[in-house]
């Protein structure tokens, strides 16, 4: 199997974080670059836009952590680290869902595979990418390993 990207989805959650050195270690065996998808569920962007969350300290939020799995993921000249940040539900589009923004993502990266974490536990619940592992592992093109 050729991997050249992977991609990692990742918002808030501890699961999310665990994840990641799964999707570095697998970037790393097949030679890959690493793409970190931040997925930002409805009730943060909610609260981005009606000020109650300042959308700087998630923008540092998200760089502190890149810059974390930048110290666990050692780029070369054929592999790199890279991040985007994408809205994973539209109020006025029903059919977009976490699960379909990853896979939009997935495709217009080409990424090669995909690292999700699992579904989010009950203690859990607002977890914006663990209720779309499902439907990312039902749907995808590209290897999935859910963790």
């Amino acid at each position: 199997m050729e991997v050249d990207l992977v991609l990692a989805p990742v918002d808030a959650s501890h699961r999310a974080e665990q994840s990641v050195t799964y999707a570095a270690t697998i970037a790393e065996r097949y030679d890959a670059s690493l793409h970190l998808l931040y997925v930002l569920d409805e009730t943060l962007v909610q609260r981005m836009e009606d000020g109650t969350v300042d959308e700087g300290q998630i923008a540092a939020d998200q760089q502190s952590f890149t810059d974390t799995v930048a110290d666990l993921f050692e780029g070369t000249d054929d592999r790199s680290l890279d991040h985007s940040a994408a809205a994973g539900f539209s109020p006025s589009r029903l059919r977009q869902s976490p699960g379909s923004v990853i896979l939009d993502v997935a495709d217009e990266l080409a990424a090669d595979f995909i690292v999700v974490p699992r579904e989010p536990g009950e203690d859990e619940p607002e977890e914006a990418i663990g209720r779309a592992a499902l439907y990312v592992c039902q749907y995808a093109s590209q290897p999935v390993l859910s963790v």
